[in-house]
């Protein structure tokens, strides 16, 4: 299937989406909208896929994306087996036009407009302008609507004066080229649900009635990726998680993020994280140690 057009609603008044939402997981498909998006996941972890790159999410992972960038948010195994949890997240969808049709053409709006720009590629936040975005958006829970808007405006002005803003995707991304990407949800659906055993990628070409040589062309335009790196990305995505659980060791991580030996195992978690597993799991229990301090 194609990644889903969504018209979000909007409440008669106001001029921006604003959500607070609490459910069990999340459960939109592989999708993309006109609207830019802030999203903060306030408690919660698992795999996204933005465009045409894969990695990990937990608590305070922030984001704003621009418009028609396809993605998709996925919990980890335990939120679909466990009804005690519960994902947690806010987010903003609003247009460009959302403030007037030339509002961010004022001069005074120079850098905000430069930061929409940016959002094309997606943005990830991180640093103190993570933790002074996520006070603004938990303090817009009680606001009325005029002064979320004032606070949505605080917002992209923070953003557009940080300095601790990463982009997301590569640059050979654009997101006009992802509205024909049709059946990707369906190879992404396929991949999470067998990525812990071997996949051949001629029984999902043969799902989708296409011949190897051509699935791989087109998989490979739309994700600018080969099958195989991005079943291996989604394979260390979640070794990685496996790291922050410090009952596993390495040996059983390796075995129950799909991969069929060790030295494979390490070699592509070298490439993908640029350590070894023994320190990429020392750092984290380093790090943890120091936040319980």
């Amino acid at each position: 299937m194609r990644p889903q057009l969504y018209k979000l609603p909007l409440a008669p008044d106001t001029s921006f989406l604003y959500i607070d939402e609490e459910c069990k997981y999340f459960d939109k498909p592989w999708h993309f909208h006109k609207e830019y998006e802030l999203v903060y996941i306030d408690k919660t972890k698992g795999t996204r896929f933005i465009g045409d790159q894969v990695s990990f999410f937990d608590d305070g992972d922030l984001v704003l994306l621009g418009p028609n960038i396809p993605h998709l948010y996925r919990n980890s195994e335990d939120y679909y087996k466990n009804n005690k949890l519960t994902a947690k997240s806010i987010f903003i969808h609003f247009t460009e036009d959302f403030l007037g049709r030339s509002f961010f053409d004022l001069p005074e709006m120079k850098q905000v407009k430069k930061l929409l720009e940016r959002s094309s590629l997606g943005i990830e936040v991180t640093g103190n302008t993570n933790a002074l975005i996520k006070e603004k958006l938990t303090a817009m829970k009680k606001m009325k609507p005029v002064n979320r808007l004032m606070k949505l405006l605080e917002i992209l002005i923070s953003l557009s004066n940080s300095k601790e803003l990463t982009p997301i995707l590569s640059k050979a991304f654009t997101a006009s080229s992802t509205k024909d990407t049709d059946r990707i949800d369906q190879v992404i659906q396929f991949i999470l649900k067998n990525y812990k055993n071997d996949i051949y990628i001629e029984e999902i070409a043969g799902q989708l009635n296409m011949s190897i040589a051509s699935f791989s062309r087109y998989f490979k335009h739309h994700t600018h990726k080969t099958f195989s790196n991005y079943v291996t990305e989604i394979r260390i995505s979640h070794a990685c998680r496996l790291m922050m659980d410090s009952h596993y060791n390495i040996s059983e991580i390796c075995y129950l993020s799909g991969f069929e030996n060790q030295s494979n195992f390490y070699r592509h978690f070298k490439k993908f994280t640029g350590v070894i597993p023994k320190e990429y799991k020392a750092r984290f229990l380093t790090n943890t140690a120091d936040m319980e301090e």
